[in-house]
C-alpha cells in the first residue's frame, strides 16, 4: 500500500515544478519587430534582433541609387512631365538606343497611341499607328533572349515593345501602369519613372476606342535626355 501513496506524491511534485517552469517562460521578452526597424523587446538583446530584410526596389531588380543614371524628361502637350532614369547596367544597349533617338529628336512630337487600363501606356511609333519605327532593331535584351535583365516589370517600369520576333525592338517603349509579371523575362525592361507617374495614371485612364488608341492620344512634345556628362555610344543594331 505504500508504494501505491507515494506515487501520487512523487507525481504531484513533478506537475508542480513543470508549472514553475513554465510560468517563467511566459516572462520571457519576445520579438515583435516584424517590421525590422532595428527596436527590439527590452532585455531581448541580441536574441531579438530582427534578420534584416531587401528593399523594395532591389527584390524588383532596380540599380542601386548611389549610381549615377541618364535622367529622361518627356514634357506632355497638356504641360505634364515625366521623368525617369535608364539603367545602362541592366539593358546597356536598349538604353544606347533610346539615348540616340532622344538626342536626334526622334521622340519629339509622336504619341502614346496604345492605352490599357491597369496595365501600359505605350508610344514611340513615328507613324503613330504602332506599327512603325526606325529602320533597323536591336536585340532583345531580356533573360528569355540569353541576356540576363532582372529589372521587373512594376509601375513605372520602361520597357521596349516588340512583335513575336524577340530582336524586333525599334523605338517604340511602353510605361508600366502596374505590376505585371507575366512580362518579366520576355521584355526589356531599361529604366523606371522618378516623377511624374500621376501623368502615366492619367494618360493610361483616357478614353479609347478600337485598338486601345486613346480618343485624343496625347503628345509628347519634347523628350530630352541629361547623360549626367558621360558620352553613350550608337547602338548595336541587328539590321
Amino acid at each position: 500500500m505504500k508504494s501505491i501513496t507515494r506515487k501520487p506524491v512523487i507525481l504531484l511534485a513533478v506537475m508542480c515544478l513543470m508549472l514553475v517552469i513554465l510560468a517563467g517562460c511566459g516572462n520571457k521578452p519576445v520579438n515583435n519587430n516584424a517590421a525590422g526597424n532595428g527596436n527590439s523587446s527590452s532585455g531581448a538583446g541580441s536574441e531579438a534582433t530582427a534578420a534584416p530584410q531587401e528593399s523594395a526596389a532591389a527584390t524588383e531588380g532596380v540599380p542601386s541609387a548611389t549610381a549615377s543614371h541618364p535622367v529622361v524628361t518627356i514634357e506632355m502637350d497638356n504641360g505634364a512631365v515625366i521623368k525617369a532614369e535608364l539603367y545602362p547596367e541592366v539593358a546597356p544597349n536598349t538604353v544606347n538606343n533610346f539615348i540616340s533617338l532622344i538626342q536626334k529628336g526622334f521622340y519629339d512630337g509622336t504619341i502614346f497611341h496604345r492605352v490599357i487600363p491597369g496595365f501600359m501606356i505605350q508610344g514611340g511609333d513615328p507613324d503613330g499607328t504602332g506599327m512603325g519605327g526606325p529602320d533597323y532593331s536591336i536585340a532583345g535584351e531580356f533573360n528569355n533572349n540569353g541576356f540576363t535583365n532582372n529589372l521587373l516589370h512594376t509601375e513605372g517600369v520602361l520597357s521596349m515593345a516588340r512583335s513575336k520576333d524577340m530582336n524586333s525592338a525599334g523605338s517604340q517603349f511602353f510605361i508600366m501602369a502596374a505590376a505585371y509579371p507575366s512580362l518579366d523575362g520576355d521584355y526589356a525592361a531599361f529604366g523606371k519613372v522618378t516623377e511624374g507617374l500621376e501623368a502615366v495614371q492619367a494618360i493610361v485612364s483616357l478614353p479609347r476606342g478600337k485598338n486601345d488608341r486613346p480618343d485624343q492620344p496625347p503628345v509628347m512634345k519634347k523628350v530630352t535626355v541629361d547623360t549626367l556628362g558621360v558620352t553613350y555610344p550608337e547602338p548595336q543594331k541587328v539590321q
